[in-house]
């Protein structure tokens, strides 16, 4: 197989330059496949040599707009940052812990992670997503021109990208025991987590970290939320490093 592209973003300080790092490296370990790995930043102080830094592109939000994920839509500009080929986006705060050569081979022009919060929704979990560079281009043309229409009608930019893709008959979704929510699928339910301890779930490559507890939090068994209790996973540090 040619080189693949693997992208992803960081923007703000939600998340510390160690995230890119890990990423890289995780990357590093579990993809075979020839791959450019590009990190689309405004600050690039900290991150590894190994990984190529282009800017961070622009996106007109209209004043008050909450981010929500809005800018992940440039990746479908027509001429991105000069990239071709297949292209794999990675949140910065997933843990790799299997194979991505198959995220790569796997049938589909558009595949996501379902999200399985809401598994009768059709809405994806942009963690992880797979297209081709300069398809859909009309995706990002489109908030572009209606932001505020798109925001009356979704949340935030993966449930409208989801829906867009829909409407062509692209959304397709990753198998569901390939990326696993660390807060669904990892950890026990509620009075199990007292006296079990999260894990990985069988047949797991990417547990997928959203809201809270980001990897760090997880690492310890602090959960960010009152009602939620977990217990320490030091197995996540084992995939979690440079």
């Amino acid at each position: 197989m040619n080189k693949v592209n693997i992208i992803c973003m960081k923007w703000g300080d939600k998340f510390p330059v160690e995230y890119v790092n890990r990423l890289f490296g995780m990357v590093s370990r579990h993809l075979s496949i020839p791959f450019r790995f590009v990190c689309f930043t405004e600050n690039n102080v900290g991150i590894r040599d190994e990984i190529e830094i282009q800017d961070l592109p622009e996106l007109d939000l209209p004043s008050g707009l909450p981010e929500r994920g809005w800018r992940k839509l440039t990746v479908f500009k027509k001429d991105f940052s000069g990239l071709s080929g297949p292209t794999l986006f990675l949140d910065l705060d997933i843990v790799v812990v299997g194979n991505l050569n198959e995220f790569f081979t796997h049938p589909g022009d558009f595949l996501i992670a379902h999200d399985k919060k809401n598994p009768k929704k059709i809405e994806g979990n942009s963690s992880i997503f797979r297209f081709e560079i300069g398809q859909h281009p009309e995706i990002l043309s489109f908030f572009e021109q209606n932001p505020e229409l798109v925001k009356s009608e979704v949340r935030h930019e993966q449930a409208y990208l989801s829906r867009e893709m829909r409407q062509q008959d692209k959304l397709r979704y990753w198998p569901d025991e390939w990326v696993p929510s660390f807060k669904y699928r990892c950890c026990p339910s509620w009075i199990k987590s007292w006296f079990q301890a999260p894990f990985i779930p069988k047949g797991a490559k990417v547990i997928l970290f959203h809201g809270l507890p980001n990897p760090p939090e997880a690492i310890i068994g602090r959960s960010g939320k009152w009602y939620r209790h977990i217990q320490p996973s030091p197995w996540i540090e084992k995939y979690w490093k440079i």
